[in-house]
């Protein structure tokens, strides 16, 4: 399963719902506080139950909606690149096609809900049958479903939940009155619907700039709990250790019943009072058995004592060599990396050799990359395809940088939008646009000009120039010392002057 959108409501700064469109590769840019961040810690909640990075809280409710009197967080997921099959009943496959769980387009879309930042509700946002002969079909039991069929109506196997659901739309296919509603996934079959769909949900990990210098830092465990979450999704794998589990279950019980057996002898009474209480092998959760695993330097010193460009180093390497390993191997399951602003005490050779790890991963099977940046260095390392841009207008907006929403496509032009200035680079860039499409006259109409000192034959020459003349003259020639630099203000002013003049 792949993310293809998420939406985000009433959470943090996102007040109406926000959708926000990923891909393989996803960066968001802008300035700072806009809700860069808030998307990647989204995910986390909506993944990882609160188990994860981030716990939700009630400061997470906007401000704004909870005056209102709106509490209710709400975090959507969209999934495409679905499961072929599911097992809602105990043998019987499906699929989300045949429950009507699907909407119009063929996408999977799983809502949650927290009341007051609470215990989340969960929905499935579907284009299902809503005739009041074949509609919550999901929500009732066996005895229930059965007491819908009619003569009229042919069913295979009345034992199987899922038969007797799709016997029935079958019989109302003319008549299904097919609306996009939402179906709470928390009874009977709807809640097994759910239990079945974690199983392909995508791992997520969130990689944070700001981590606590503790011993269980996770900015470096969590590689590694990451690499042991993929491990144990191993089939092959889950179904030796399954015989394990099995197996020991089996050796608890003889010795228990023994036990009890020679109880029996002594104190009929107590015996008969007692019995094992012995995890069944499902409930096991092997991840625990790993969960000290971690990194550490020479004489067991823990790596979160040493600097924070050696662990973001560690990091680094990590992507790096989960990009190959990734690129050629075989059933690996779905998974998805948070990464928060990863030039964060990286050397700038380093930092591109992460974003090179990145774009390589994303381009891996069953992988998506989701990043924040305040790098323009990292931006202009990137492609017009990975940029979204988040910004705060009537409303909170994600949109996709395109080349053509831009005058000409420029990385250079998306820093300036991202983060509000920009540099000599981006100054030339426009000047030399302006002067290629042969409208540098028709510029400088109207503007006020400033004196502008060169030498030529020993003297020195005064010219008037506008401010991007004088400006990109001391630009290309930094050997010229008669003249006062120009300021960042004036450069700025000069780059929108520009910019305006090109839309």
């Amino acid at each position: 399963m792949k993310i293809k959108k998420i939406k985000l409501e009433n959470f943090r700064g996102y007040t109406s719902e926000t959708i926000i469109e990923l891909g393989n590769l996803s960066v968001f840019v802008g300035k700072n506080d806009v809700g860069k961040s808030s998307i990647l810690e989204a995910l986390d909640i909506f993944f990882n139950e609160n188990k994860g990075v981030i716990k939700i809280d009630k400061d997470d409710i906007n401000k704004q909606c909870f005056k209102n009197g709106n509490s209710e967080i709400k975090i959507s997921v969209v999934f495409e690149e679905l499961p072929d099959t599911l097992t809602i009943d105990a043998t019987n496959p499906t699929t989300l096609a045949d429950e009507y769980l699907l909407q119009t387009d063929g996408t999977l879309e799983i809502v949650k809900y927290y009341p007051n930042a609470g215990k989340e509700k969960v929905f499935i946002k579907a284009n299902h049958p809503t005739n009041p002969n074949c509609s919550e079909l999901l929500l009732k039991k066996n005895a229930d479903l059965k007491k819908l069929l009619t003569e009229e109506i042919e069913c295979a196997d009345k034992t199987k939940n899922a038969v007797i659901r799709k016997s029935i739309w079958n019989h109302f296919s003319a008549d299904l009155q097919l609306q996009e509603i939402e179906i709470e996934l928390a009874k009977l079959d709807a809640k097994n619907t759910w239990e079945q769909l974690k199983n392909y949900m995508p791992l997520y990990s969130l990689f944070q700039s700001d981590r606590k210098n503790s011993d269980g830092d996770n900015e470096v465990q969590n590689p590694m709990k990451l690499a042991v979450q993929e491990i144990l999704k191993d089939n092959e794998l889950k179904a030796s250790l399954d015989k394990v589990a099995k197996e020991v279950e089996k050796k608890l019980n003889e010795v228990a019943t023994k036990t009890l057996e020679k109880l029996n002898e002594m104190n009929p009474e107590i015996a008969e009072s007692l019995t094992p209480i012995i995890p069944s092998p499902d409930s096991l959760k092997w991840i625990d058995v790993f969960k000290s695993v971690s990194i550490a330097c020479d004489e067991d010193i823990p790596i979160n004592k040493r600097g924070s460009g050696v662990k973001r180093l560690i990091l680094l390497n990590f992507f790096r060599a989960e990009a190959e390993r990734r690129k050629t191997a075989e059933n690996i399951p779905s998974i998805i990396y948070g990464i928060e602003e990863p030039e964060t005490s990286q050397h700038p050779s380093h930092q591109r050799k992460l974003i090179a790890a990145f774009i390589e991963l994303s381009n891996a099977p069953n992988t998506q990359v989701i990043m924040t940046t305040h790098s323009p260095a990292i931006v202009k390392l990137l492609d017009f395809e990975h940029l979204q841009l988040v910004k705060n207008g009537n409303g909170k907006e994600v949109i996709n940088v395109e080349k053509g929403n831009l005058p000409y496509p420029s990385l250079n032009e998306v820093n300036y939008l991202a983060f509000g200035e920009s540099n000599d680079e981006y100054h030339n860039e426009l000047y030399g646009y302006i002067e290629s499409e042969q409208t540098l006259a028709d510029y400088k109409i109207g503007k006020s000009t400033m004196i502008y000192k060169r030498q030529r034959s020993g003297n020195i020459i005064e010219e008037q120039k506008i401010l991007s003349e004088y400006i990109r003259h001391q630009i290309h020639h930094p050997e010229n010392v008669e003249n006062v630099r120009f300021t960042n203000e004036q450069l700025q002013e000069s780059i929108e002057e520009m910019r305006q003049f090109i839309l």
